[in-house]
């Protein structure tokens, strides 16, 4: 079984917190029994989140080795130049090593998403952009690494692909069987 699931804004991927006070989990969207997240997405990001029965698809979803394209739509800070771009796509250092190549392209317009719930910030006087980056890694919170590494902070990001899977129009919180 598989479950695509658009994970709200300041949830985790994970179906028990032991923080203090708890955070919100999985166990709020009344998910199948026994479906487990196929990797992670960060609690401050947001959309496509795959869940399964299956160890051994979770294993080829997840496993940088398989080389799973994932797509994020991403809102930077700042008007990216056309070198911060090309550093994206050609693959840019971070703390733990050189990233692969990533496939990165302008979003004209901005999508139109679901409102986020606290909004992202507003400054009349700094500029912001659409990305949309899709990579074939899973590393800790690659993608703001990668955007931060050029000069661009993210300031949301939403997950609208993984492989040939496509969040469409699941609204946050709401899963579907695939």
């Amino acid at each position: 079984m598989i479950v695509l699931l658009n994970k709200p804004y300041g949830v985790l991927s994970q179906f028990t917190d032991r923080s203090d006070p708890p955070r919100r989990t999985l166990a709020e969207f009344g998910l199948p029994p026994r479906v487990y997240a196929a990797g992670r997405l960060d609690y401050d990001s947001e959309g496509l989140l795959l869940l399964t029965d299956d160890g051994t698809l979770a294993n080829r979803l997840t496993d940088p080795r398989h080389k799973q394209p994932k797509t994020y739509w991403v809102q930077v800070e700042g008007a990216p130049t056309d070198e911060q771009l090309d550093a994206l796509r050609r693959g840019v250092v971070l703390n733990d090593g050189p990233t692969r190549p990533a496939q990165v392209e302008m979003l004209h317009p901005a999508p139109a998403l679901w409102e986020r719930d606290p909004p992202v910030r507003f400054r009349k006087t700094v500029p912001d952009a659409w990305l949309s980056v899709t990579i074939t890694e899973g590393r800790n919170r690659q993608v703001r690494r990668m955007t931060a590494a050029v000069g661009l902070p993210t300031l949301r990001l939403v997950r609208v692909a993984i492989g040939d899977t496509h969040l469409g129009d699941l609204a946050p919180g709401v899963w579907r069987p695939l």
